[in-house]
Order: structure tokens, then C-alpha cells, then sequence
């Protein structure tokens, strides 16, 4: 029995996936050879996409040049299924992240929100105590400057209105 080296040239091939090989003999002494590379670890559906390669020939033609018109294009496809893959992993990954990013963003918004509502509560706190003639309580319900720096010159002036009432200038206004 004469020995090929037909699976050792596949094996040889940098390729991922399976060979899909069809053999079917044409008319006269011609031969049909179908070879599709299917990767099922790819869940993107665009893999489908991809042609088989299909060689006609001879015997004798396609003994001669079998490996060294399909190893190229073969290898290609095994090269784009394996990064569409990639791809797809990358997108999911990215969802994720985005999904995350949006409720870290959905939770500092809150906070904030909650972090508003506190200091315009105190600020009316302060006004209704004022309105009262309260003028030291309305004075300790200003929101603290250290909570809420990012209304120190609000909180600074509703001070300022205030201590005129606490202590009066000696000199007068």
C-alpha cells in the first residue's frame, strides 16, 4: 500500500476548526473537491458567510496542487472566524462595562440628588426659623460648609444675612 502525507499537511496547516472535506467525481476523468472550514466555538453568525473553496481537476492536478490552493485561503477564514470570536467576547465584555459604567453613574447621580435635597431642606429649614425671629436656631440649621462645599458661597452669604441678627454691628448699616 503506498503511504500520502495527506493529514500530516493538514496537521501542518495553522488552522482552527473543522475541515469540512467533499469529494464527488464530474464528468470525464475530472474531479469536484469542496473544502468548508466550520469553527463552532464562534457564536457570531456572519461565519456562515463563508464559501467553501472548490477545486476542479484532475487526479493528477489536484495531487499536484491541492495543499497549495487552499492552505492560503484556509487559513485566512480560520484567522477571521477566530477574530469575529474575539470580537464577540470583546463586545460582551464591553457591554458589561458600559452596563456598569451606567449604574455607577445612575448611583452618583442619586447620591447627589440626595445630597441636594439635604442641603435645600437645611437652607429652608434655616429660612422658615428665621421668618420665626429664630435667629440662632435658623443660623444652626445652615447646612455645614465641610458637607457641601460646593455651596460654600450660598451657605457663606445665608451666614453673613444671619449674624447681622445675632450680633449687630456698632455701627450700624
Amino acid at each position: 500500500m503506498e503511504s500520502t502525507n495527506f493529514f500530516n499537511q493538514i496537521a501542518q496547516m495553522n488552522i482552527t476548526g473543522d475541515l469540512q472535506i467533499t469529494i464527488k467525481q464530474g464528468a470525464e476523468s475530472n474531479w469536484i473537491v469542496s473544502v468548508l472550514l466550520q469553527n463552532e466555538s464562534c457564536g457570531d453568525n456572519a461565519k456562515h458567510i463563508i464559501v467553501p473553496c472548490t477545486l476542479r481537476g484532475t487526479a493528477q492536478e489536484l495531487d499536484e496542487d491541492f495543499f497549495g490552493t487552499i492552505t492560503s485561503p484556509l487559513e485566512t477564514a480560520s484567522g477571521l472566524i477566530v477574530n469575529m470570536e474575539s470580537f464577540m467576547k470583546q463586545m460582551e465584555e464591553a457591554k458589561k462595562h458600559s452596563a456598569m459604567e451606567k449604574e455607577k453613574t445612575d448611583k452618583e447621580k442619586k447620591e447627589k440628588e440626595g445630597k441636594d435635597k439635604k442641603f435645600q431642606e437645611a437652607m429652608s429649614k434655616s429660612t422658615d426659623l428665621e421668618k420665626e425671629k429664630k435667629y440662632k436656631e435658623a443660623w444652626t440649621a445652615l447646612p455645614k460648609i465641610t458637607d457641601f462645599p460646593q455651596h460654600n458661597e450660598a451657605i457663606r452669604k445665608r451666614m453673613s444675612e444671619l449674624e447681622k441678627f445675632l450680633a449687630p454691628s456698632l455701627f450700624g448699616e
